[in-house]
């Protein structure tokens, strides 16, 4: 669920986005609806929201100038317009989507989804910081997670129960240790680049396995191996010694 604040004075406009919303967007939690400007800050400080939907009206007024200026904000913004603001558009802090008037459902829709999605590239961006810094600083054995952006959110998992990734196009399939088939709405080369390199190993285009999880490799022209669930890949020929020399101590 993603923490939501609507700001808008128009008691009809309002009616109608709290009906639209609960009728046809699932995964936004409305945690405010704010009618006076002169709250906004406050009310924004307290939800500390992901989401904020504003009319323009509101958002043009001095009492909200602040979301133009340095001020760093952690909210994806959707503005309710009759038009494109371009003062609005693109300011340093977060890009802006619009709804236009009169809203209707699919559009709603499109634009929750496409916000969703920015704020899963945010996670996902952290995320990528995070462990880029703990592979490089870790000196101990305490566990790491990875944050897993999927089309509902994000599923926070233990590094070593991740058995292996499966290309799937643009997505990523991840197995676990429990048996269990996440879907990730990234590629796999974005979780390549930001696993330790001694654990994960991109042993073909299609996969990227945990090293820990490997319990047999069979010889051949690239060979095979066999996973902790059982299954078996083929080792891309081209990538059979830098896989070899992972085990040469």
């Amino acid at each position: 669920m993603y923490k939501t604040v609507i700001i808008e004075n128009d008691v009809k406009q309002l009616s109608l986005l709290k009906r639209m919303i609960r009728d046809n967007c699932p995964l936004l939690d409305v945690a405010a609806y704010v009618t006076d400007v002169r709250s906004v800050k406050k009310i924004l400080n307290d939800t500390k929201p992901e989401l904020v939907i504003v009319n323009t009206a509101i958002a043009s007024l001095p009492e909200f100038k602040f979301i133009e200026s340095k001020i760093s904000v952690d909210f994806e913004c959707i503005f309710i317009s009759k038009g494109i603001n371009n003062s609005l558009r693109d300011n340093k802090n977060h890009s802006v989507e619009y709804l236009f008037n009169p809203i209707k459902p699919k559009g709603l829709q499109l634009v929750i989804k496409k916000v969703i999605q920015k704020i899963l590239d945010k996670a996902f961006a952290t995320q990528k910081d995070l462990i880029l810094h703990n592979t490089i600083a870790v000196s101990n054995n305490s566990l790491q997670k990875l944050a897993i952006p999927t089309f509902d959110g994000l599923i926070f998992i233990h590094l070593d129960d991740i058995v292996r990734f499966e290309s799937y196009g643009t997505y990523t399939y991840i197995y676990t240790v429990k048996k269990e088939k996440i879907i990730a709405s990234r590629n796999i080369k974005e979780f390549e680049d930001i696993l330790p390199k001694n654990q994960f190993f991109r042993i073909h285009n299609s996969h990227l396995i945990n090293i820990n999880r490997l319990i047999k490799y069979n010889k051949g022209r690239g060979g095979t191996i066999t996973m902790e669930d059982g299954t078996r890949i083929e080792v891309a020929s081209r990538r059979k010694i830098d896989f070899l020399n992972l085990f040469q101590h």
